[in-house]
């Protein structure tokens, strides 16, 4: 007890390990390796965190997180997340050497965000890991030239951002060597070498797909577990071709008045919930009697040209119809 009659007791220090890593790994990773400094007991625990992440684009060295992986020592690292500036501290290649390393420690999720000014490609490591169920990959300035040997078993959950292929085959290799993906999500907004993006993924349930590309492109989606689709933002004359969806549940189509397809709308008839910003204008209604069977909620956004055509052509497609919205916001 000091002068003034407060305790020093080191309540922390009592807790279960299990609690305590639980607790590092609720902070920024510097502040949880900073612990070290605390005591003799302290010197190691920050070496079995199960997450690490590092911020490479404040002035934190590649070579430091090099050394911070060989010092690491849990048996499974559940999330490595970096995000990189590519210059004259840090290169392509540690970049590789390090997402090695956090392969090597059979991680679980791994986040890539890579900003650079002239183009590079990712690690081919990436795609030969038997324990990744998460991988994320962003950046603005990577050309990926996908090898057919793709293997990654266990991976649920892909994502793209920003991310280009080298060409259309580089896609199919890369999905085509993910069999049990379940969530895809797409961000493409740059100039790229795909012209037909095929996403053809039996196990995938969830895809979510946001182009800002202003230039030509074709999408083929044959996805038979899916449940969860949503486009947002074609700002080009498109293609974007559904089929082999018989799951389907729920839709969202945002901003896709240049999409060129005349059976969009009929590929989604056993969604149950649909939301659409979009123009009968320029996309053409399915002229079947009865087409959305299985529909009991319908979001419609009021923005757009003759959308009260829409609605009326929905309404008297949907006998099963419960809950209407009508949404004014652009």
């Amino acid at each position: 007890m000091n002068s003034v009659g407060v305790v020093n007791e080191d309540r922390i220090s009592e807790l279960p390990e299990a609690l305590i890593l639980q607790i590092l790994s609720l902070l920024p990773t510097k502040l949880s390796i900073a612990t070290s400094v605390l005591s003799k007991q302290w010197q190691s625990r920050w070496k079995m965190l199960p997450k690490l992440k590092f911020d490479c684009c404040r002035g934190l060295e590649l070579g430091n997180v090099f050394r911070t992986l060989l010092s690491h020592n849990a048996p499974v690292l559940q999330s490595f997340h970096l995000n990189v500036r590519l210059g004259t501290c840090n290169s392509v290649l540690d970049t590789g050497i390090i997402t090695g390393l956090a392969l090597a420690r059979n991680v679980r999720e791994l986040v890539l965000e890579v900003e650079s000014d002239t183009f590079f490609t990712f690690p081919r490591c990436l795609y030969n890991c038997e324990t990744l169920e998460t991988l994320k990959l962003k950046t603005r300035a990577a050309i990926t030239d996908v090898p057919s040997t793709v293997c990654m078993k266990s991976l649920r959950t892909l994502h793209l951002d920003g991310v280009d292929f080298n060409d259309d085959d580089s896609v199919l290799n890369l999905l085509s060597g993910c069999p049990n993906l379940e969530n895809l999500e797409v961000h493409r907004d740059l100039g790229t070498s795909v012209k037909t993006y095929i996403i053809a993924v039996p196990s995938l349930q969830r895809l979510s797909i946001y182009n800002n590309y202003r230039g030509n492109q074709h999408y083929v989606i044959s996805a038979p577990s899916l449940k969860y689709l949503k486009i947002l933002w074609f700002n080009a004359p498109e293609s974007c071709l559904i089929q082999n969806v018989p799951e389907l549940v729920e839709a969202s189509l945002t901003n896709l008045d240049n999409i060129i397809d005349e059976n969009l709308l009929g590929s989604l008839t056993s969604v149950k919930r649909l939301s659409l910003a979009l123009s009968p204008v320029k996309v053409k209604f399915p002229t079947r009697s009865i087409i959305f069977n299985h529909l009991v909620y319908l979001e419609l956004f009021t923005t757009k040209v003759t959308w009260w055509n829409l609605l009326t052509l929905m309404l008297d497609s949907s006998p099963k119809l419960q809950v209407l919205k009508l949404n004014n916001i652009c």
